[in-house]
């Protein structure tokens, strides 16, 4: 089981959506520091002010980074280290979606969709293994995608990062079980949230999730130590189907009747 009361938590992406909720539920579950990275500077600091009124201007801080640039990922982490900050548990949470078809994506926003949602993940963990290494503990969470379980159209570089980011994580898993680093991983594979970032998708029969609850389900499985979390439950059957059917009948029954090959058509995503 991980304890959450009296350890540091560094969440990218978290002041907004998913990322800011799983924030408060740390801090609500006794977290001694809650570390907030985020691109957006105001949204930032609308957090932070927000979570600090509520749980202690000692507990909460955060840093402006792009995680897509390795330097300023290197730089904050600097910063965190002169201030005596030292990471327990990672949660990877920044991503990005273009969604369109793949011919109309430019060279940009291939390497920026593969940078902060694969890329990144990877490098930032790479540099905090160390000290959780030292410490014989901690936990390295990534929020991966149920897009990483089924192809889908209109999200095909998205799906590439997020498959990637599935393989790597588990991967990394396994290795820090074989050699018994005390270190655990959690892989998280959410179907659509509405959090705004995948606005104006339309789902047949599968539920759009409810921020709140998924913040609530991901902080309970770090607490559990529980390897995969897919929601809805229904994605658990996904493996099974995929392997008793044709590829054909599987993309008549998924992608025609379910309708999820067809949720992105009317996708407009996060509005500036």
């Amino acid at each position: 089981m991980t304890e959450i009361k009296q350890r540091s938590v560094l969440i990218t992406g978290g002041a907004s959506g998913i990322g800011l909720l799983m924030a408060q539920h740390f801090a609500k579950e006794g977290a001694a520091k809650v570390v907030l990275w985020d691109i957006n500077a105001k949204a930032l600091q609308q957090a932070m002010s927000s979570l600090r009124h509520h749980f202690g201007q000692e507990r909460i801080c955060g840093w402006q980074v792009d995680i897509s640039q390795s330097a300023q990922m290197r730089e904050a982490l600097q910063q965190m280290h002169v201030a005596g900050i030292t990471i327990d548990i990672l949660v990877n949470n920044a991503g990005i979606i273009v969604g369109k078809q793949f011919t109309d994506y430019s060279d940009a926003e291939i390497e920026r969709t593969m940078a902060v949602n694969a890329i990144a993940p990877m490098q930032l963990c790479r540099a905090l293994l160390p000290q959780m290494r030292t410490a014989g503990s901690g936990h390295i969470v990534n929020i991966a995608s149920a897009a990483a379980l089924v192809s889908n159209p209109g999200m095909s570089v998205y799906c590439a990062s997020k498959w990637a980011a599935v393989g790597w994580s588990d991967s990394l898993r396994l290795e820090m079980m074989q050699q018994h680093t005390g270190i655990k991983v959690t892989t998280v594979m959410p179907y659509y949230i509405n959090t705004g970032m995948f606005a104006g998708v339309q789902s047949r029969l599968l539920p759009i999730l409810k921020p709140d609850k998924v913040a609530k389900r991901i902080v309970k499985a770090i607490q559990r130590d529980k390897i995969i979390l897919k929601m809805p439950r229904l994605l658990y059957l996904l493996p099974l189907l995929q392997g008793l059917l044709p590829q054909r009948w599987f993309d008549k029954v998924v992608g025609d009747w379910l309708g999820i090959y067809h949720t992105m058509d009317t996708f407009r995503g996060r509005q500036p």
